[in-house]
């Protein structure tokens, strides 16, 4: 049976108030009357409730972390190194799949009821409108991979899609590539966006233009294969950057059953440098956003504004890098 407070307390020969503030992280008790109750609490096996401690704190501890791709494996790093950087600051994750929904204010009432004392949005795929909701409700609230409005006052931890898009062109363009293709992410996304006008500034002033630009319907296989077939149907193109690695892995695949050897034929830059990049079957040169910086950066960030240590927002940049493999034609 479940060892209460009481019994701990009338054990320890102290008041049940005196047994709550032991276990109590910053409450005042003496270290006598800590003794007696962690002895009395060893002898009985008791284990402080956390439910009970959130009721008497107003903190429940709990963290949730809001996304809505979670059939890309990329986020099985980021939800690794979320439950992993909470768990070592003593909090406790709460997986938030919104990949079903689209009203900010429901979402909001749902995280409300679990008490959560502060929320990441790990997607760039969500309107504006679900950070604002959160901030506006005074929860504090961090927006990873998200973009950085002047107007807004979420803290963004990301990085600078634009300058992919750029370094996108500019990498393909250097190894020899002229007849490119942009084969983006979902066009809603606003991370989509930012790489697709930073792919066009800079292909303009090497004064290329790319034949085609089109959109996968989601970060997926199959969204990546199905685009890149009808790509190949009505285009000769030498080289894509492709806005995720998953996507760019289903566009390979679809180059291979075209009769298209890669990099001789036809070469491809992913974004990401996912685990699976690496795979002999792929080995794709890809841009590598860093994740795991992303991630600690955010909680970091989220557990300093809870604890009063952050005020206002606060973005964060984080730089991005080519990982060479051999899905492109080497440098000349």
């Amino acid at each position: 049976m479940t060892v209460t407070l009481k019994e701990v307390a009338a054990r320890a020969g102290v008041s049940r108030s005196a047994v709550s503030r032991t276990f109590t992280e910053g409450a005042s008790v003496s270290a006598k009357t800590r003794q007696k109750v962690e002895e009395a609490a060893e002898e009985l096996g008791y284990r402080p409730s956390l439910i009970a401690r959130s009721l008497a704190t107003n903190r429940t501890k709990l963290i949730g972390l809001v996304a809505n791709n979670f059939r890309n494996p990329v986020f099985l790093e980021v939800f690794d190194l979320f439950t992993q950087t909470l768990q070592r600051r003593g909090f406790r994750p709460l997986l938030v799949n919104l990949s079903t929904e689209t009203d900010s204010e429901k979402s909001l009432e749902m995280l409300r009821q679990y008490r959560v004392d502060g929320i990441i949005i790990a997607t760039s795929t969500l309107p504006p409108t679900f950070p604002n909701a959160f901030r506006k409700a005074g929860v504090p609230v961090i927006h990873a991979f998200g973009k950085i409005h002047t107007s807004s006052g979420v803290s963004i931890v990301g990085i600078d899609n634009r300058h992919c898009g750029e370094m996108a062109a500019q990498t393909l363009f250097d190894r020899g590539y002229r007849n490119i293709a942009l084969l983006a992410g979902p066009q809603s996304a606003t991370s989509t966006q930012d790489r697709l006008e930073g792919f066009l500034k800079r292909t303009s002033e090497l004064g290329i233009e790319p034949v085609d630009v089109r959109f996968a319907s989601e970060y997926s296989y199959a969204s990546g294969k199905e685009a890149m077939a009808t790509l190949l149907d009505e285009r000769t193109v030498e080289a894509l950057f492709c806005g995720d690695d998953l996507i760019c892995m289903g566009a390979m695949d679809a180059a291979r059953e075209y009769g298209l050897s890669i990099p001789e034929e036809i070469g491809f830059l992913g974004f990401n440098d996912m685990n699976m990049a690496s795979w002999s079957a792929y080995d794709l040169t890809t841009i590598r956003q860093p994740v795991r910086d992303i991630i600690l950066s955010s909680v970091e960030l989220v557990v300093a504004m809870i604890e009063g240590s952050e005020e206002g927002n606060k973005n964060l940049l984080f730089p991005c890098s080519i990982t060479e493999r051999s899905s492109l034609k080497p440098l000349p």
